[in-house]
């Protein structure tokens, strides 16, 4: 597995930060793929995404502090993927910080990398997309 990580300051609040993030916002604001549908599972929402020929799940959970989500089920790009993203007060403002541990499952050299390489581009993306918002 690869771990890569994305940091951001924006200059709003935690709690407006946090009213913008939802399990289907999570997934917009990344940008490679489209929520189709959620559904609720325990403590978990179950959020269907679809895009380039894809369609897999998400298990996405409310932490105290941000939201966590995993790839579940077989379907998927990666073998593994989770992330969890946080919400912190900093400077009069808030720092966002989504870290992600993923991986390929295959025997080629430096593909965990390949696949930690445009996590990493999705991670700024969604980052820079929840900035743009609040």
């Amino acid at each position: 597995m690869r771990e890569v990580e994305a940091e951001r300051f924006v200059a709003a609040p935690p709690a407006a930060v946090r009213r913008l993030l939802s399990p289907t916002a999570l997934v917009e604001y990344e940008g490679s793929f489209t929520a189709r549908s959620t559904g609720e599972d325990g403590d978990a929402t179950v959020v269907t995404v679809a895009g380039g020929g894809l369609e897999f799940d998400l298990r996405v959970t409310e932490t105290a502090d941000g939201w966590r989500y995993e790839q579940a089920g077989e379907r998927g790009p990666f073998d593994a993927m989770e992330t969890v993203v946080t919400v912190a007060p900093a400077n009069e403002g808030s720092r966002l910080r989504a870290v992600s541990r993923v991986s390929l499952g295959l025997p080629v050299p430096l593909a965990d990398r390949v696949a930690g390489w445009k996590r990493r581009g999705e991670l700024r993306r969604l980052l820079d997309n929840v900035a743009d918002d609040v």
